[in-house]
């Protein structure tokens, strides 16, 4: 009977074990989803900045689409740095 019980406690340790350890996994899975949300945003982000003030920038001084044109690749250049930086800081943890 008493190997019943110990048999029955060890079995229980592992399965909280084991559940916290799928919890863990679940967790880091979660944080890095929130991680590559946040770079998106902050590159499609940059992208819409630098369009629309290219947009205000032309309707204000005629100047056609190279205001637009410009600043576009702008944002897509400072939107592409800022993911380049915020990748490096993720991979150093």
């Amino acid at each position: 009977m008493a190997n019943n019980a110990d048999n029955d406690d060890a079995l229980a340790r592992r399965i909280a074990a084991a559940r916290a350890a799928e919890a863990s996994k679940r967790d880091a899975s979660k944080r890095e989803e929130s991680q590559g949300w946040s770079i998106a945003v902050e590159f499609v982000g940059a992208m819409l900045v630098g369009g629309l003030l290219g947009w205000f920038i032309d309707r204000q001084a005629g100047t056609g689409p190279w205001g637009l044109i410009v600043l576009l690749l702008l944002g897509f250049a400072t939107g592409l740095r800022s993911v380049l930086r915020q990748q490096k800081k993720f991979d150093g943890k």
